[in-house]
């Protein structure tokens, strides 16, 4: 009577590990899903970068606009909204704190004076200053270990995938443009420039 209840023990044991087999491949698999790495990597810097802002009493936001005016100085509220991909309250707020902190000031456009155009203060430039530091620090640490040829593949191939990714998007935007030209066509139409969050 013994040997039955061996045998299903075993079949058991058996199927319990091949279980467990099968689950460890799935997730090494998993790991190396080019997608979930691409994800997960950003999410990973973004947490280090949000560490690194609070630091210095800011945040990852703030870098981010602050790198973006010193890349493209007299740039508009509403400019720079359409460069990161938010609301335009959300970057007046985030522009009225760095007002606040005597980094960023807004100056009319000379052309039209209904427009404030964004520049960065001696401060500003200062700070960018340690923006750049940490950028330098993250780049060191991401990159530890793997070689410059290797490092250069990396980039090549982001580079190539970012293009790759920003030109289906602008044809997706043209699609609209043969069935009318109302408002959800126009807004389809908007080439919107690429927003990275800078770090």
């Amino acid at each position: 009577m013994g040997k039955p209840w061996s045998d299903h023990h075993n079949a058991a044991y058996y199927e319990l590990s091949l279980g467990h087999l099968e689950k460890d491949r799935f997730l090494a698999e998993f790991e190396r899903d080019l997608l979930f790495l691409l994800n997960d990597v950003a999410r990973l810097l973004r947490v280090d970068a949000d560490k690194r802002a609070r630091a210095h009493g800011m945040t990852r936001a703030q870098w981010g606009i602050l790198i973006w005016l010193e890349r493209q100085p007299g740039t508009s509220q509403k400019e720079l909204a359409e460069l990161l991909e938010v609301e335009p309250i959300t970057v007046a707020r985030l522009v009225d704190r760095l007002e606040t902190r005597g980094m960023v000031e807004r100056r009319p456009d000379p052309r039209d004076r209904r427009i404030w155009r964004l520049h960065l203060s001696l401060e500003a430039h200062i700070m960018l200053r340690e923006i750049n530091r940490q950028r330098a620090d993250m780049a060191d640490m991401v990159t530890s270990g793997i070689d410059e040829h290797n490092q250069t593949i990396m980039i090549e191939a982001l580079v190539r995938m970012k293009a790759t990714l920003t030109r289906d998007s602008h044809l997706s935007r043209r699609v609209p443009e043969a069935h009318g030209s109302g408002p959800e066509a126009s807004e389809a139409l908007a080439v919107v420039p690429e927003a990275t969050e800078a770090v």
